[in-house]
């Protein structure tokens, strides 16, 4: 399986900026659909984007998709979350995982980071 890991996580103002790296290692990216979570204290994990195998396609929860943008670079075996005009709203782990094909839910990944924490203050 692939090992994940996640950087760029921080302790940000709000109307900030952030991106959020995952570093592959183990296997290649482009064999993998890549998803992006998070999970706030005390909720269910929240599907936050998936994206395709070669980077093309990129799909969003509602609560995001304005400003959430999710890419990869299969040579840097990296994948992507540009967070833009971040809210409190936001503050969670984010974690990356891999899976054989699209999904919205955790259940459709096999291979997870573990994860970078965001902080956004008022």
């Amino acid at each position: 399986q692939v090992q994940l890991v996640e950087s760029g996580g921080g302790l940000v103002q709000a109307g900030d900026s952030l991106r959020l790296s995952c570093s592959a290692s183990g296997r290649s990216l482009s064999n993998y659909t890549m998803g992006w979570f998070r999970q706030a204290p005390g909720k269910e994990r929240e599907f936050v984007s998936a994206v395709s195998r070669s980077g093309s396609s990129a799909y969003y929860a509602d609560s995001v998709k304005d400003r959430f943008t999710a890419s990869r670079d299969n040579a840097k075996n990296t994948v992507y979350l540009q967070i833009d005009s971040l809210k409190p709203e936001d503050t969670a782990v984010y974690y990356c995982a891999g899976g054989r094909r699209f999904s919205g839910t955790k259940d459709g990944y096999e291979s997870w980071g573990q994860g970078t924490k965001v902080t956004v203050s008022s």
